[in-house]
């Protein structure tokens, strides 16, 4: 992909992400994840209804009137995108792959991070830690974030969630707001997101396609596995064949669903084909 053409794809997703940060997510965003804790801000002259335990009784004693203290929001976060750039994101069955929605979503939630001026890193994994970007504030991080989710090309095409947590674990020394965006066709994770999801608020967003459910009845057929590489051929004939398919798929599912739920982490899931606006923003609601 040429500069032109690179930088082209990155306005258009700023265009649509960016709308959808400024007038839908914005808000919600900063009422799901809060600060810190209350800092002190300045004192005030006591208002009727003003909550009493805040009255500032030095100030009150030395004006011989009430003056209350005026606490606001420690606001700055850390949001850290953790995005599955194996093999098996470059597949779909509609006019786009799960990689171009996984962009599509990581670019609208980095926005609603931009706005709350908080920051936001990367990491882009597969069965290693491909890339990472460290956290950071302002336009020109989100879009080179952006850049890097557009034509980064991965060294691996396996997936190793599990090594991705004990990585974030470690680059993260303060609590971080993290969103894990995969298919999640992958196990042997859940001691390490316990630990990570003990100290950090950790969000699984599964993007996936429905004809990876389960495989149709179309005789004897060429296959690859877009993580490894294999050819197989298979024989879809056989009911043998697609219920084990159908098992170890609904298998992955249900271990991630199950795991990120039993560690306190937020679950997401969304067809490639479905309005993923819609899930964060139910998503959001509900934590708000």
């Amino acid at each position: 992909m040429d500069t032109k053409e690179l930088l082209k794809k990155v306005r258009k997703i700023e265009i649509k992400t960016r709308r959808l940060s400024d007038h839908i997510f914005g808000g919600e965003y900063h009422s799901t994840f809060k600060g810190r804790g209350m800092t002190f801000s300045e004192v005030r002259s006591y208002q009727f209804g003003d909550d009493v335990r805040n009255i500032d009784w030095n100030v009150t004693a030395r004006y011989n009137e009430p003056f209350i203290k005026v606490f606001e929001e420690e606001r700055e976060l850390t949001m850290m995108l953790m995005v599955d750039v194996s093999g098996s994101e470059l597949f779909g069955t509609t006019d786009q792959f799960k990689k171009d929605i996984i962009t599509e979503i990581s670019a609208t939630l980095a926005f609603s991070a931009m706005q709350n001026n908080d920051k936001i890193g990367l990491i882009l994994f597969s069965d290693q830690i491909e890339l990472y970007i460290p956290p950071k504030k302002g336009r020109f991080h989100v879009l080179r974030i952006i850049r890097e989710l557009i034509e980064f090309q991965p060294k691996n095409k396996n997936t190793d969630i599990n090594g991705a947590l004990k990585f974030m674990s470690s680059v993260s020394k303060k609590k971080v707001i993290a969103f894990v965006l995969s298919d999640f066709m992958s196990d042997k994770y859940e001691h390490a997101l316990k630990i990570a999801a003990n100290k950090h608020d950790i969000t699984g967003i599964r993007i996936y396609d429905e004809k990876e459910e389960s495989i149709p009845n179309i005789g004897f057929v060429q296959m690859e596995d877009a993580e490894t590489g294999e050819l197989m051929l298979v024989n879809t004939k056989s009911k043998t064949v697609r219920n084990q398919y159908a098992k170890y798929y609904l298998d992955r599912v249900n271990y991630y669903q199950t795991v990120f739920t039993k560690s306190g982490a937020g679950v997401i899931s969304s067809r490639i084909d479905e309005s993923y606006v819609k899930k964060l923003l139910g998503y959001f609601k509900r934590r708000g």
